[in-house]
């Protein structure tokens, strides 16, 4: 058996120039896709606020639900990191607050958890890792602060942006976070900053210069609806085949034309007969 991933592990790759891959999961199911894929390390994001429970954005999901999910993936995976997406309002207020949200995390399987932002939010960071849990920044784009589709905008165009990203990156780093998350970053800022970032960069649109890549699992295999972001790739479209397979269930069904008989069970003739005897025989009583 193949050992698990760990967080030294992915320092190991960044210093080989090895890219990571990392990719979301939500349950049981998802999560043995991407155990049988081979992936590096799987993330339960907040973003299962809308991939899984219809929330209009990352900010309605709420610990309880989130832990429920993460101990569906952890069922599932064998071999990669398993990182927790703590949510909105489980961890800013206070280390307390971030510690114990935490904690509920590492209980549910987790080997490291994620914080959006930086600012007090480093101070965050490094009372968990003081603790001893490893914790995953994230910088750039943090959707848990932005409020509404014009907060969902790309970060770093300017060189003022630049700048407030690195000092964030230096500050996760300094406060002992073991990768950061670059969300939404033009590719030529990625590039400049992440040679000279210690730990293992993850990038989700911003370009390939990161250590490695994250992408949100029903975006990549098209269970998505409406617009994806630029930064997806589409690697399937199981969508449609989803709609189109229980679609012909449907019409199937209301044409008596499923089950056909090689979906039944069968019993033998002389057990039936004297199965119909039987009950002729109590209606006639």
């Amino acid at each position: 058996m193949t050992a698990p991933v760990t967080t030294g592990d992915l320092a190991a790759m960044k210093r080989r120039g090895d890219p990571i891959v990392m990719v979301t999961a939500y349950d049981h199911v998802t999560a043995r896709v991407a155990e049988s894929a081979g992936v590096d390390a799987v993330l339960v994001g907040d973003s299962a606020a809308m991939t899984v429970l219809g929330y209009p954005s990352t900010r309605e999901i709420g610990v309880d639900e989130l832990l429920v999910l993460t101990r569906a993936v952890r069922r599932g995976l064998v071999r990669p990191l398993l990182v927790g997406d703590l949510p909105y309002a489980s961890y800013e207020a206070s280390d307390a607050q971030a510690l114990g949200t935490a904690r509920r995390f590492v209980d549910a399987g987790c080997a490291a958890v994620k914080m959006e932002g930086a600012g007090p939010i480093a101070d965050r960071a490094r009372a968990l890792v003081r603790a001893g849990i490893p914790v995953m920044g994230h910088v750039g784009l943090t959707p848990q602060a932005s409020a509404g589709p014009e907060g969902y905008r790309v970060r770093g165009a300017t060189a003022d942006e630049v700048l407030g990203i690195r000092r964030d990156v230096d500050a996760l780093v300094d406060a002992g976070c073991f990768a950061i998350v670059f969300e939404a970053i033009p590719a030529a800022v990625a590039a400049l900053l992440v040679p000279a970032i210690p730990v293992p960069v993850i990038g989700i649109g911003a370009g390939p210069a990161t250590d490695g890549q994250v992408l949100v699992f029903h975006d990549l295999v098209g269970l998505s609806e409406g617009r994806a972001p630029r930064f997806v790739k589409r690697y399937a479209a199981l969508g449609p085949l989803m709609v189109d397979a229980v679609a012909r269930y449907a019409a199937e069904t209301r044409a008596r034309e499923f089950p056909a008989p090689e979906h039944t069970y069968r019993i033998p003739a002389a057990e039936l007969e004297a199965a119909r005897v039987a009950i002729d025989g109590a209606a006639a009583t």
